[in-house]
């Protein structure tokens, strides 16, 4: 009878937020009043709310209690961009692009039908990369401070596959790694694949808090912290080199692996050095030609000690075998010619214009990020929701994402993160006001 009892609770629930009678955003009672409504125990009442929560039909907030998430939102709300529609301005997903960037392509196809090494594109490759492709990456890692053999360089397809690769190679099912507690959705969705636990660390205006990790690391058997202190996504910080000397400490103390993601990182001009530089012995560093270059490139690298170099080899062999021979071949001309530095240089002018017009159509509200970042954190007001707020937009074809698919803790803040780079100035100057209208009403509501 309890569990029919039980089952009936959720039913009812369910059905009526599936047909609009508990619209999105309703805040549920508290366990304790739906426990006294339904003649049910208080545990019974967590238990509704948990199945409720698996059905993605609500979620939780630690201190302000259960509201119903709006069905009308893609899964992680749009931070997959295949999710936006035709018609929708897309500021949830940065892919920027410069003008010339197709005639750079198609120079370089040219250049590479009349080169004399294309019988050797036909065949397969090292699972590393060529040893002179390795070198061409070990050059460019140089310039950002980072000195490294070609022999400690992996290419694969992306810094996503990096981070893939790495994680398999170097992690087990049920390892705890420490992370920032918002987070970059990629790893969090590799630490559901692969099985390993995610442990947030609290954030501060300018980084983790070191002092939560070490007290982590006395109380539970961290393996691994995963860190961009580069270009923080979605956050936007810079750690100062006191906070990554103090992060490479506590790693070394505690034993752990330091996955250092430097994706953003060449939008910051002049950053201290990687924390590879300081612990090159501890740290995997992983980065790409994504954002640089293009997307579709599907080009990045990987430096790591000498000793994990073979198990991250031998990941990359089960998942994809080596980099397509074509793309490598040409991102390692652009590495060596200049391109990749040229095209680094005008998107940092291009992510500054960007930004600024995002501050001043957001002048006056809460807002993080870098002042040379192609993304803007916006927390917003109380009693704002901001899947009630996304849900707004996307009726005016605009796609931004809430803090679900960042957040790694149980508490999930009101916030929205705009995506500066995937649209061109002037559409994104109309869309940001569309933004700051939605807000405004949202607050007034």
């Amino acid at each position: 009878m309890a569990v029919a009892r039980y089952k009936g609770v959720v039913d009812a629930l369910a059905a009526d937020i599936r047909t609009g009678r508990l619209p999105a955003g309703t805040r549920l009672p508290t366990h304790r009043e739906l426990a006294v409504r339904e003649g049910i125990a208080v545990a019974t009442a967590t238990r509704v709310y948990a199945e409720l929560g698996s059905m993605g039909l609500v979620s939780g907030e630690q201190g302000r209690g259960t509201f119903v998430r709006d069905l009308a939102l893609p899964a992680g709300h749009g931070i997959d961009q295949h999710a936006v529609a035709a018609d929708t301005i897309d500021l949830n997903f940065n892919y920027p692009a410069l003008p010339g960037q197709a005639d750079l392509l198609r120079h370089a196809l040219r250049d590479l039908a009349t080169s004399g090494d294309l019988e050797a594109l036909l065949r397969y490759q090292p699972h590393g990369g060529r040893p002179h492709e390795r070198a061409s990456v070990a050059r460019h890692l140089r310039r950002r401070g980072l000195r490294v053999g070609a022999e400690e360089v992996l290419l694969v397809s992306g810094a996503q596959h990096g981070l893939a690769v790495s994680t398999m190679a170097l992690l087990q099912p049920g390892d705890v790694v420490a992370v920032d507690a918002l987070t970059y959705p990629g790893f969090k969705v590799l630490a559901d694949s692969l099985r390993f636990e995610l442990a947030p660390l609290p954030i501060t205006p300018d980084g983790p808090d070191l002092v939560a990790l070490e007290r982590l690391c006395a109380r539970r058997r961290i393996t691994a912290v995963y860190a961009m202190p580069t270009l923080h996504n979605p956050l936007g910080w810079v750690m100062d080199a006191a906070a990554r000397a103090r992060l490479v400490d506590t790693a070394r103390r505690c034993g752990l692996l330091i996955i250092e993601d430097a994706a953003y990182a060449y939008l910051v001009e002049k950053p201290p050095p990687p924390l590879a530089a300081h612990a090159p012995d501890i740290t995997v560093y992983v980065s790409g030609l994504s954002k640089n270059v293009a997307t579709g490139l599907r080009v990045g690298f990987i430096a790591a000690p000498p000793t994990l170099v073979p198990a991250i080899e031998r990941a990359i062999r089960a998942t994809t075998w080596n980099t397509p021979a074509i793309t490598t071949a040409i991102a390692c001309r652009w590495l060596d010619d200049g391109v990749v530095t040229r095209l680094e240089r005008e998107k940092r002018l291009d992510a500054r214009a960007r930004q600024a017009l995002a501050r001043e159509a957001m002048a006056g509200l809460p807002h993080v990020g870098h002042p040379s970042s192609y993304f803007l954190w916006l927390p917003l007001a109380e009693d704002s929701r901001a899947d009630r707020l996304v849900a707004a937009l996307a009726g005016r074809n605009v796609s931004v994402s809430t803090a679900e698919p960042f957040t790694t803790s149980t508490h999930q803040p009101q916030a929205i993160r705009l995506a500066l780079g995937s649209t061109d100035l002037d559409t994104l100057r109309q869309t940001l006001a569309i933004v700051r209208r939605a807000i405004d009403d949202d607050a007034y509501r």
